[in-house]
């Protein structure tokens, strides 16, 4: 674990790549010595990397200091309702491997000997210096998943069977490090938070499209996960319907929503689990969706918004970018529509992160706990 000083020392490196000692004192107001001290150590923990020196300057060159992408890795594995996905990630929070399970629905027993063999499949992939500076794996996972049977057309015994399991605990038991343990769209949520587009944001609302919407709520520069950990359950937000009755946000935008609507035309509707770059030609179904869906999550920013007064609406998914940019469009066109009176409207924005925003963000909750600032939002098992 890392104290404070140095935790701010790099969350500030972090959010701008690369700072001399003398701006990270003005930053935050220590000392010049302090700075001096806490960066020695860190480099001395190959945490930090010198890069070239700025010359041109009177007096001594600055020596601007960076991250280490060596200096500690860290796996993320996200448990989805139709697919899981184990990736390894750097300090900077770059992909260094990826692995994807595909499945009709999963069960404990599937996704742990998939986290069991994938783990060591990229820990192989390393060197042994490498693999004693692994951190930490998080898990990103629906809540009572064992909830959406009907939905996703699982035979309730099976999901009954996350009932008495606990993932948690059995992949600590095969790991020699921390292992996290958070829901898989505030993950999401935090993925934006830390790798993504967002670094000067202090609040924003954020809407993950997967199998289902969810969203996450970022205050004050850090992630909210709320007594429960389901802060920002916006998939169960009332919102109007297209026949006017009062829906759930999850039964309109939600990626289940499209695949029903494909499979009663008749069309193969798997590219939308396995091929989220390019779904193909769809034709008026995804136009419809995607308008239907824009209108609803309009409906859920103007309900946050009048909670909280956030700078911004964060909008990403497992979809291609263009049906992304679509549903961003859409909600922008609908939020026009509705009686914004006493409303101060946030910036409605696409997400930066993409389709791997779930498995990034468990990768991140490690690096949260271990390196950053900011409030604790998880459960870890030592």
């Amino acid at each position: 674990m890392r104290d404070h000083n140095e935790r701010v020392v790099l969350s500030l490196l972090r959010q701008h790549g690369s700072l001399a000692k003398t701006a990270i004192a003005r930053m935050t107001g220590l000392s010049a010595q302090t700075i001096s001290i806490i960066m020695r150590m860190l480099e001395a923990d190959e945490l930090l990397s010198r890069e070239e020196p700025l010359r041109g300057r009177i007096g001594q060159p600055l020596i601007p200091m960076s991250l280490n992408p060596e200096g500690a890795f860290f796996l993320g594995l996200k448990i989805g309702r139709r697919s899981a996905d184990l990736v390894l990630i750097d300090f900077l929070g770059r992909t260094r491997s990826m692995l994807h399970m595909p499945y009709a629905y999963p069960t404990p027993d599937s996704v742990l000997a998939f986290t069991r063999d994938g783990i060591a499949t990229m820990l192989d992939g390393l060197d042994a210096k490498q693999r004693s500076k692994v951190a930490g794996l998080g898990i990103a996972a629906p809540f009572e998943l064992w909830k959406w049977a009907d939905t996703v057309g699982a035979p309730q015994a099976i999901l009954d069977q996350w009932r008495q399991s606990d993932i948690k605990a059995s992949i600590a038991a095969i790991c020699d490090f921390p292992v996290y343990l958070q829901n898989d769209i505030t993950a999401a949520c935090g993925a934006e938070l830390v790798f993504g587009e967002t670094k000067d944001l202090n609040d924003f609302v954020y809407f993950y499209i997967g199998s289902f919407i969810g969203g996450g709520i970022v205050i004050n520069g850090s992630l909210y996960a709320g007594r429960s950990g389901n802060a920002g359950a916006l998939g169960s937000m009332p919102v109007p319907g297209p026949d006017g009755t009062t829906q759930q946000l999850i039964d309109i935008a939600s990626i289940t929503a499209l695949e029903r609507i494909v499979t009663g035309l008749g069309r193969d509707p798997s590219p939308l689990w396995t091929s989220p770059d390019d779904w193909g030609a769809m034709g008026g179904e995804l136009d419809g969706w995607i308008d239907r869906s824009g209108k609803a999550i309009a409906q859920a920013v103007i309900a946050a918004a009048s909670v909280v007064d956030f700078e911004a609406a964060v909008i990403d998914g497992w979809m291609p970018a263009h049906v992304r940019a679509g549903i961003v469009d859409a909600v922008r066109d609908h939020v026009g529509t509705f009686d914004l009176e006493g409303i101060e409207l946030p910036v409605i924005m696409e997400g930066s992160v993409g389709i791997h925003a779930r498995a990034l963000g468990a990768a991140s909750l490690a690096l949260s706990d271990r390196f950053l600032i900011g409030q604790k939002i998880f459960r870890k098992v030592d």
